[in-house]
């Protein structure tokens, strides 16, 4: 089997270079990124089902922050004085009031200044200190000295319904007693504006009902008899001033009127009803006809040129006549009978010449008529160019005249100006005049009492409703906060679609996790979930592998213990299952694992291969018979103290180079990319890379590192698989529960669809490295 030659270690030198296959092409560039997906691209779209999932995952912080924030709620509910709003309506008057104004009659129109302003003034300290004045609120202990709005107390009142004591503050000034009392009842009072109506909603919030019901009916009837005193009067100087006015501006438009009549009389300038000429008033009906007359002309005169152009047929007066159109049927029917007969008689037959005559007579009537229509459109032409003419000669004879009426009428609209002028001034005195007089009118209130304010049978605040709702809303935007940043320190791989987002990496393989004490059980049953998983990873390799010439497949992962070498014993199982002869390289000479794995010794492998102490008798002994059939394996041999110095020298090449002729794939188990240079190595030397990342184990940064470091070496990553995927675990892996273990049992009468299985609907892998 081998030829083994001087520095060879039993392998033949071959003439070909060296290198993987991938890189015997002309065109490869080992530091070209492998092709990626579309589907790599990040999803940001909102999907309800994956928000629900994270729910469910972190249910027990949402449960516990949200019964807090109920508890709070109602804690802080009870730790409220109670708190009871008294509410009036008050009507606001201002339509009746006229006042002068720079001579113009203004009234007070009920817009929102109005109300804006009646509004501030029940609000104001000057109407505060009436209210208190009348009710004598300044002595009301009660009212100057409340229970504290948030206490613990309040929690203790609630229970007990304790009665408040009122603080004794009769010792204060009369001052500080009356400043008190103003500005409490300031701070419970409120005004508001009733939409669509001419009324304020007066309240006062107290925690005695009592007082917020009188102290919101003093304070409507204290508005009140604050606007009682004021008084809207008409000035009798202005009213004098109007009239003088009115009686010089009729004077003068008496005159300019009579001076514009003199004026058209002389002239012998007459106006019809818009003060407008007669004479304009024809030239714009001549106008209007001639415009018809025009019309009518090209009109004729279209249809004469049809005439004349040999197209009298296509006339409207030749379509519309019936005697054409009898003529004609008739012609078509006597056209027929000829052809019909035609078969039997020849054309020198009596019978046929009578049937060729009659149409030539009624041929030669369609024609006659057609002339008669013809001779008409031209005396329709003649007529319309007639009536054009005359028109158009009576037009200029009238626009003279209007020449000469523009002349006199430049003068007569001065005075027409004048005229109008003086009579829009006169009627606007008039009407200032009588709204000076209705103005005289004026209200004595400017406010009235629609309701008045009842004592309320039930507190408004505290609300606990209101305030749960707060609460809760409060603690579940508390609980979003604990999940996005308990999110961000969680920076490892929970699903497939993490891997593809931030890795870039198509998912060729998604393997549950397997305790280890059953991890030997399910590789024995071909129907467990991490047996079909592997298959689905094997056929994902299959298809990832360029034109079929994948021939070194190198396994690696970005830290230890993630599944990789037993992903290596697996695959190499499954493709052996296929009939392929396959080699299993294990290249980890620093922490070997695969040959526990296939329960050989690890006295002499790769290694002394490498470091040329293998006899050359002893070769054979380094590829190693399995108990699995078509399963090669070659250990790592003694742990060397330079293990990248071995993996990237030309022994190495050669190395793979000949197992590659020898077998159908050789399946390489690397140390981890961790810090270490071997993996970066033996992917540039092998055909394709696959990353083993295992759920919830490696982080996303240590990932991405070994996904760069092998891509700067020129590895061809060609995908990754995910192990130790918790199927059956409750929270957001849970969008992946199609891939329950009984997703790969197939029942009786049910046939195994052979075939990949799409990336995405595979499990994941778990295992033990």
């Amino acid at each position: 089997m081998f030829e083994p030659k001087k520095q060879s270690y039993g392998l033949p030198v071959s003439t070909d270079r060296l290198v993987p296959a991938r890189a015997r092409s002309d065109n490869f560039n080992p530091y070209q990124e492998p092709v990626r997906l579309e589907a790599f691209e990040e999803e940001n779209s909102f999907d309800p089902l994956k928000l629900l999932l994270y729910v469910v995952h972190y249910r027990w912080i949402i449960f516990a922050l949200l019964a807090t924030g109920m508890a709070s709620g109602v804690l802080y509910t009870w730790m409220q004085t109670p708190l009871y709003r008294a509410t009036g309506n008050i009507e606001i008057l201002t339509a009746g009031a006229k006042v002068i104004q720079d001579m113009e009659v203004v009234s007070q129109i009920a817009d929102t200044r109005a109300f804006e302003t009646a509004r501030l003034k029940m609000l104001s300290r000057d109407l505060a200190r009436r209210v208190v004045f009348e009710l004598n609120l300044s002595d009301n202990e009660f009212f100057l000295a409340p229970r504290p709005s948030f206490s613990l107390f309040n929690v203790a009142n609630r229970i007990v319904q304790q009665p408040r004591e009122a603080s004794n503050i009769t010792e204060l000034p009369a001052e500080i007693r009356q400043d008190m009392a103003v500005r409490s009842v300031q701070a419970g009072l409120s005004a508001e504006l009733i939409r669509n109506a001419n009324m304020l909603s007066v309240s006062f919030s107290h925690p005695d009902p009592k007082i917020a019901t009188d102290i919101v009916n003093q304070v409507a009837r204290s508005f009140i008899d604050l606007g009682v005193d004021r008084r809207s009067e008409t000035s009798d100087l202005a009213r004098q001033f109007i009239k003088e006015r009115v009686r010089d501006t009729k004077a003068q438009l008496q005159a300019s009127e009579q001076a514009l009549v003199d004026y058209a009389k002389k002239e012998g300038i007459t106006l019809n009803g818009s003060d407008a000429s007669l004479v304009t008033d024809n030239i714009s009906q001549l106008n209007t006809a001639l415009s018809e007359a025009i019309q009518q002309r090209l009109e004729s005169e279209r249809y004469l040129n049809q005439v004349k152009d040999g197209n009298a047929e296509t006339l409207p007066e030749v379509f519309a006549s019936k005697s054409i159109g009898a003529a004609k049927e008739k012609i078509g029917n006597l056209k027929a009978t000829y052809q019909e007969k035609l078969a039997s008689l020849k054309p020198g037959f009596p019978e046929m010449q009578r049937l060729q005559a009659q149409i030539k007579e009624l041929e030669r009537q369609i024609e006659q008529e057609m002339a008669s229509i013809a001779l008409s459109v031209e005396i329709k032409h003649q007529q319309a160019l007639e009536k054009e003419t005359a028109i158009k000669r009576e037009l200029a004879e009238l626009e003279v005249k209007q020449s000469e009426f523009r002349d006199k009428n430049i003068q007569y609209t001065i005075l027409k100006r004048e005229v109008d002028s003086n009579r829009l001034q006169y009627e606007t005195l008039i009407n200032k005049q009588n709204e000076v007089v209705v103005g005289a009118e004026l209200r004595s209130t400017n406010a009235s009492i629609v309701d008045e304010a009842q004592i309320p049978r039930a507190p408004y605040s505290p609300s606990l409703k209101r305030n749960l709702m707060l609460s809760l809303a409060i603690f579940a935007t508390l609980a979003a906060g604990i999940i996005y940043i308990l999110e961000l320190l969680n920076n490892t791989f929970a699903v497939p679609d993490q891997i593809e987002s931030e890795l870039k990496l198509s998912v060729l393989g998604v393997i549950p996790k397997v305790e280890s004490a059953d991890l030997a059980a399910e590789f024995a049953n071909t129907k467990s979930s991490i047996s079909e998983a592997y298959r689905s990873l094997r056929t994902s390799i299959q298809f990832a592998g360029a034109e079929g010439n994948l021939r070194t497949l190198l396994v690696t992962s970005a830290m230890p213990s993630e599944g990789k070498s037993t992903t290596v014993h697996k695959l190499a199982q499954d493709f052996a299952a296929l009939g392929k002869k396959v080699l299993v390289i294990d290249a980890d000479m620093r922490r070997p694992n695969l040959h526990r794995i296939f329960n050989t010794d690890n006295s002499i492998g790769l290694s002394n291969l490498l470091s040329n102490v293998v006899r050359q008798g002893e070769v054979l002994s380094i590829f190693r018979a399995t108990s699995i059939p078509n399963v090669n394996f070659m250990s790592a041999g003694t742990i060397p103290p330079n293990p990248s110095d071995l993996l990237i020298s030309q022994k190495m090449a050669m190395t793979l180079h000949y197992c590659a002729r020898k077998y159908d794939l050789v399946i390489i188990d690397s140390p981890p990319v961790m810090g270490l240079s071997d993996a970066p190595i033996l992917s540039r030397q092998a055909d394709a890379t696959l990353l083993i990342v295992s759920s919830k184990q490696v982080t996303r940064k240590a990932a991405k590192n070994a996904v760069a470091r092998l891509r700067s070496a020129g590895g061809n990553i060609v995908g990754a698989a995910m192990t130790k995927f918790s199927v059956n675990q409750l929270d957001y892996n849970y969008a992946y529960r199609y891939m329950h273990s009984n997703y790969y049992n197939y029942g009786p009468g049910t046939e195994k669809i052979a075939g990949p299985q799409e990336p995405e609907t595979v499990p994941t892998s778990a295992s033990s490295s």
